[in-house]
């Protein structure tokens, strides 16, 4: 009963017409972001952070989460169409999605995955709901040991979900953790790494580096090597799967719901690896593997319910214990702390309606998308026609002007072009972002629970093994580094992020 309580007012929060208005906004928001090539969720999110500082927190992050979400069914359009992911998770979508295109089956296509990311994104909304609850009741027993131990797992799994070298995702968590520490001591009241300047005393902006790493150097990727578009069709016709396509894709769809259900919860990158895994699970399990890379429909259905249900049951750890399951979460914590809302378990008890108002916008935001995307196909169709060079400039222009209005300080807009570089040469080397934004969103958090955990055991760091919890999180994150540094793991994590690259 008392789950069935919780979603009334979840319900009643998010239907309220402010609360609508901001999630069609989200939605369409994230559609097209998902549809332009190489903009993607973080940079928009981030450079949309500004915006929501005028809102009501719960209609904030409503639109902010409508934004991720429908990003991934935006990512499967241009996935279909023109052969290229609007979303690193729809990378998998392309290799049949785009062929069923060729054969003239891009509107059945394009159905299949918006119905299927409906359904995915129903059950995990559900399961969402379910798991809330007694997790952040476990959660509320944690002390400064545990939520240490925590964060630590979150950042080593970090690691190990980003792309490229391990050792460079590591560098990238130390250096966000480094860049957390910029700011005064929060127990000495120290200055630390503010190279002198009064305007860093409260640390770093986070819309100014999140804008920075994301925004600034994703625009100065894509001018480097935008590609020309080339469209399969000018019209989309037959959106509606025939009966065939809907025998073949219910158990794709209903085995992808499950693993990216499981997978988005993992930090780093779950929705991306919930796709390739129901891919490759796909291919495994049928009964014709040949059709696989020539317009298979099974290859569609089910790497799209994984990414859209690992995109929603991402919120289950931000939502319960205030740890960011990847770069999006991330920024949704930053614009938490932003409205005076400190992420975790006491969200639930403290803040009921933000809370359930959220989980019930997930389900009324993916109804959205199925009942606008579908009818809208044509204009996302025509928006792909739009260059490049076109657009940059007012995205720079957007940027630069909200990351002011938070401070009006001119050094923000110096940290913007500063990170902006930064992220660009990250770029160039190869190095993902994510964990540097994850090490920089945590990194205070880790520091302020260490420093409370060592005071409480008046300095004995033997607390952290000795409390049961603490010593399983740690124990966990120990062994998640030893196997993925196995030979045949590597090797095996190499091939998956060669193949989405």
């Amino acid at each position: 009963m008392d789950l069935i309580s919780n979603l009334a007012l979840g319900f009643s929060t998010a239907a309220s017409p402010a609360n609508l208005a901001f999630c069609l906004i989200g939605v369409l928001l994230g559609t097209l972001i998902g549809v332009l090539p190489g903009i993607g969720a973080t940079a928009t999110i981030a450079m949309l952070l500004p915006i929501t500082f005028q809102l009501e927190p719960v209609s904030s992050l409503i639109m902010l989460a409508g934004i991720y979400y429908g990003a991934q069914y935006g990512g499967s359009t241009t996935a279909i169409l023109i052969n290229m992911p609007g979303e690193s998770s729809s990378a998998v979508t392309a290799i049949d999605g785009y062929q069923m295109a060729r054969k003239g089956r891009a509107g059945a296509a394009l159905s299949i995955a918006a119905l299927g990311s409906f359904f995915a994104g129903t059950v995990s909304t559900f399961l969402v709901a379910i798991f809330a609850i007694p997790l952040t009741a476990i959660a509320l027993k944690f002390g400064a040991a545990e939520y240490f131990s925590l964060m630590v797992v979150g950042l080593v799994s970090s690691i190990a979900l980003a792309h490229g070298s391990i050792v460079k995702a590591l560098a990238m968590v130390a250096l966000g953790l480094l860049l957390g520490l910029v700011g005064t001591d929060i127990y000495t009241g120290t200055p630390r790494f503010t190279l002198g300047i009064r305007e860093y005393a409260d640390g770093l902006n986070f819309v100014a580096v999140a804008v920075g790493v994301f925004g600034i150097a994703e625009i100065l990727r894509n001018l480097e090597g935008e590609k020309t578009r080339t469209l399969v069709m000018a019209k989309v016709s037959g959106l509606w799967p025939t009966k065939d396509d809907f025998k073949r894709m219910a158990a794709p769809v209903l085995r992808g719901t499950v693993i990216g259900s499981a997978l988005g919860i993992l930090p780093g990158g779950g929705a991306i690896l919930a796709a390739f895994a129901s891919y490759t699970v796909e291919k495994r399990v049928s009964d014709h593997p040949e059709e696989f890379g020539h317009g298979a429909i099974a290859g569609v259905a089910g790497p799209e319910s994984a990414n859209n249900a690992g995109a929603q049951t991402s919120f289950i750890p931000l939502l319960t214990l205030g740890i960011p399951a990847n770069p999006v979460m991330a920024l949704m914590v930053g614009a938490m702390i932003i409205q005076g809302i400190v992420p975790g378990p006491n969200v639930a008890t403290e803040q009921p309606t933000l809370f359930w108002g959220i989980i019930a916008s997930m389900w009324i935001g993916n109804l959205m998308l199925v009942v606008l995307n579908l009818p809208l196909i044509g204009l996302w169709v025509k928006l792909l026609t739009v260059p490049y060079y076109v657009l940059f400039p007012i995205i720079m222009a957007f940027c630069s002007i909200g990351v002011y209005s938070v401070n009006s300080n001119v050094y923000d807009l110096y940290a913007v072009a500063l990170f902006g570089l930064g992220g660009y040469l990250l770029v160039k080397l190869r190095c993902e972002p994510a964990p540097l934004l994850l090490g920089f969103v945590l990194g205070p958090l880790l520091e302020e629970n260490l420093r409370r955990a060592m005071i409480l055991s008046r300095g004995d760091p033997s607390t952290f093994v000795t409390r049961p919890i603490s010593a399983i999180l740690l124990a966990i994150a120990l062994a998640v580094l030893v196997v993925v540094f196995l030979p045949s793991v590597k090797k095996k994590r190499e091939e998956v992020f060669q193949e989405e690259d």
